[in-house]
């Protein structure tokens, strides 16, 4: 058992991110049940849909399991009401000030997480009161920190300057990559890209494809004067590239985006116009497996590293 087994009471210092178009309950419930930590992403989910996926996970799992909430989404108030009422115990904050919601969750006994892309941001998010932060690296898929602070540069010092748990997030997809985290000093590790791509993620079968097929250097943090996000380029993202090598503003790059980019992408596979959001660590992945399984394997990975290493060093 360490900080982070303790803080949620799971088996695995293993968090699945709540991602956009892929964290649905099915996935959530499946991690959890793995002895893990789902997440439902509310982040691309209307209150209402957001209540039927509490309801359904709660129904499919006795562990525990949370709800990742951008704070900057439109109809947080309804959002938060929602998962007090339902009795949601665990919350990942993230795009926005962990000041604003802290406090009102810590009040109803729930246990809160802030996402940080650096350790400016840790610092307030420790100040606001969060139980623990996600720090993550720009090597992450989705909405990134514009600093594009490495994960191996991001951990050691958040780690290092923090008095709270710390679990790590970015170009983390197997044990190898948990082995290193720990070393780096995180208490735990917060895993997307190699979720996004399970059997009982909700992404598009177009989607998990493209991701399969993805080499190395594919991705790219764009969007930087908006809010920059890591994607696999394609049609969407030259559009947003040539706009941006001639000197396009601010308003006219929002024009290209459009609303629902990422839905078009990751949701209902449009692999030309859509968003296809995912991390640096897609490159690696060559396979769609059960959420349980990718879970089981990558702890397994990690333990034998472990006695090898302490078998070699001692």
């Amino acid at each position: 058992m360490n900080r982070i087994t303790e803080l949620f009471k799971i088996k695995y210092p293993v968090i699945q991110a709540g991602m956009v178009w892929c964290s649905g309950w099915r996935l959530a419930s499946a991690v959890s049940n793995a002895g893990g930590l789902g997440l439902i992403g509310a982040g691309s989910m209307h209150p209402e849909l957001l209540q039927e996926h509490i309801r359904k996970c709660k129904a499919a799992t006795s562990s525990p399991f949370g709800a990742n909430v951008p704070l900057l989404y439109p109809e947080i108030d309804k959002i938060m009401d929602i998962i007090v009422k339902e009795g949601v115990k665990i919350v990942f904050t993230s795009a926005g000030n962990p000041k604003t919601w802290t406090a009102f969750l810590k009040e109803k006994q729930i246990t809160v997480v802030h996402v940080v892309s650096s350790l400016k941001f840790a610092l307030k998010s420790q100040e606001a009161g969060v139980d623990a932060v996600v720090a993550e690296g720009f090597e992450a898929g989705g909405h990134n920190g514009r600093e594009e602070i490495t994960t191996f540069c991001l951990i050691p010092a958040v780690s290092q300057a923090l008095n709270i748990p710390v679990i790590a997030a970015g170009g983390i997809a197997d044990g190898r990559g948990i082995f290193g985290a720990m070393a780096l000093g995180a208490d735990g590790v917060q895993i997307g890209t190699r979720f996004a791509i399970s059997e009982e993620s909700s992404a598009h079968p177009n989607f998990k494809s493209r991701v399969i097929e993805s080499i190395e250097g594919e991705t790219t943090l764009t969007l930087k004067q908006l809010a920059p996000v890591r994607l696999i380029k394609n049609d969407f993202y030259e559009a947003i590239n040539t706009a941006e090598k001639h000197g396009a503003d601010v308003d006219t790059l929002r024009s290209i985006l459009g609303k629902r980019r990422s839905r078009l992408g990751i949701f209902e596979g449009d692999l030309k116009e859509g968003e296809l959001e995912i991390g640096q660590v897609s490159a690696y992945i060559n396979d769609i497996r059960p959420a349980a399984e990718i879970l089981k394997n990558m702890w397994v990975e990690y333990e034998q590293l472990k006695r090898d290493f302490y078998e070699r060093n001692s």
